[in-house]
């Protein structure tokens, strides 16, 4: 009988948690009609797709990414697909001063800010490990520092507002990868960081919602130049990545897992078949085809 016990808990713990994570309240478009947004990395892949969703939603939005060109074909899309105004900032968050720059534009335009969404991320490799550590540091810079300086930057605004954070992640944040070892280093540190943040949010009690994406293989044009030819599996759209992304910000989700079996399961694994899963992630790649330099 108690080795019955001890094996049912477990189950009933798993069966408890697909189902917490599965139950979904219902998201309305309504949830962010006029609501004022920050979409960085918007000049294409999810984050361009983000600024659509929004504008069809009646948002006020503020992207930005380093290309400005791009920005001003986005921006014109926006307004035709509805945007209740629809702005762009352009430059590199390799400078503090910049993502600083950002949040205040906001402040400007609006005098608040509802939800901030984080999206960019810094050019990296996927391969052996270089050892390149000057490498490494620009892109915690890119991938860490500049999302908390905005995040410290717009938390006044979003406590008044009682507003959202939404920071894009990765499996690759929450499970070591082989051949993303700079990407994966940044991933896991954005986790420690909204984690943490979380947290202290609740002990002074400020309502602000930070929502987690982990995020697996998307057909973004990145990442399907970067690694389709060595991944196995199919990608999933972006288009419906960044709208599951709008969502869990707007019903204020603690994490977004998508697509959900396959980010699901490996967290799973994760702490009960590591090895199970190291392998796993291992045999679903054509390691053969990934280049020595």
């Amino acid at each position: 009988m108690g080795l019955l016990l001890k094996s049912l808990f477990p189950r009933m713990g798993l069966v408890l948690a697909i189902f917490f994570y599965s139950a979904k309240q219902e998201f309305k478009v309504e949830m962010l009609k006029g609501k004022r947004v920050i979409v960085t990395g918007a000049s294409s892949g999810i984050g361009e797709q983000m600024a659509y969703h929004l504008a069809r939603t009646g948002s006020h939005i503020l992207i930005t990414a380093r290309t400005e060109d791009k920005l001003q074909k986005v921006s014109t899309q926006c307004r035709e697909l509805g945007a209740a105004s629809i702005h762009y900032v352009s430059g590199s968050m390799e400078n503090m001063a910049f993502a600083q720059e950002v949040v205040k534009e906001a402040e400007k335009l609006w005098g608040g800010l509802d939800m901030l969404i984080l999206n960019h991320i810094g050019s990296t490799y996927f391969g052996y490990f270089k050892g390149d550590t000057e490498h490494l540091r620009k892109l915690l810079e890119i991938n860490v520092l500049s999302y908390v300086t905005m995040t410290v930057s717009a938390l006044p605004m979003l406590k008044e507002s009682r507003g959202s954070i939404v920071a894009v992640s990765s499996l690759a944040g929450k499970v070591g990868t082989p051949f993303t070892v700079p990407y994966s280093t940044t991933k896991f540190a954005l986790d420690g960081f909204f984690s943490s943040l979380r947290q202290m949010l609740v002990v002074e009690n400020a309502n602000v919602s930070i929502t987690l994406c982990v995020l697996g293989y998307i057909n973004t044009d990145t990442a399907m130049k970067t690694v389709s030819h060595v991944i196995r599996n199919k990608p999933a759209p972006k288009e419906e990545c960044a709208l599951e992304i709008i969502k869990s910000g707007a019903l204020r989700q603690r994490e977004l897992h998508y697509p959900y079996i396959s980010v699901t399961i490996p967290l799973l694994l994760r702490d009960w078949a590591p090895d199970f899963l190291d392998s796993l992630t291992r045999n679903n790649m054509d390691i053969e085809k990934v280049k020595r330099t």
